[in-house]
């Protein structure tokens, strides 16, 4: 009975964790449906968070790939005074990477609702 109560506890914090990290995703980040961010993005840094390979798969055009995973190691090719449009596969990874682009003084973030599998603008493979 006791590890249920432990169990219980853990997945409560868990639970109360995941709920302030996303209102403060709220609080920092603006998502963009696909209208809003074609405006947008043609004028800020258009940055694809997604590994290499799923953005030689296909990516939006004009992007550049800074993976979430080397994103602390390539902080000096995203300027702070411009804004910053991210987007990943579904919106998840964008969102951690905003929070840590937030952190390091990045104010004026964007991301598009749903990720690139709602994308239905031009894109651009690799041959």
């Amino acid at each position: 009975m006791q590890n249920l109560y432990i169990l219980l506890v853990l997945v409560g914090a868990f639970a109360i964790y995941s709920l302030i990290m996303w209102l403060n995703q709220k609080r920092i980040l603006k998502t963009l449906n696909q209208e809003e961010f074609i405006v947008g993005y043609r004028k800020a840094q258009l940055i694809d968070v997604r590994e290499p390979n799923e953005y030689e798969a296909g990516h939006i055009l004009g992007a550049r790939n800074i993976p979430m995973t080397q994103m602390k190691m390539r902080l000096k090719e995203i300027r702070p005074d411009k804004p910053v449009y991210l987007y990943c596969q579904s919106g998840i990874r964008s969102g951690r990477a905003a929070q840590m682009l937030y952190r390091k003084g990045y104010k004026d973030l964007y991301h598009l609702k749903g990720g690139f599998k709602q994308w239905g603008g031009k894109i651009k493979k690799k041959a």
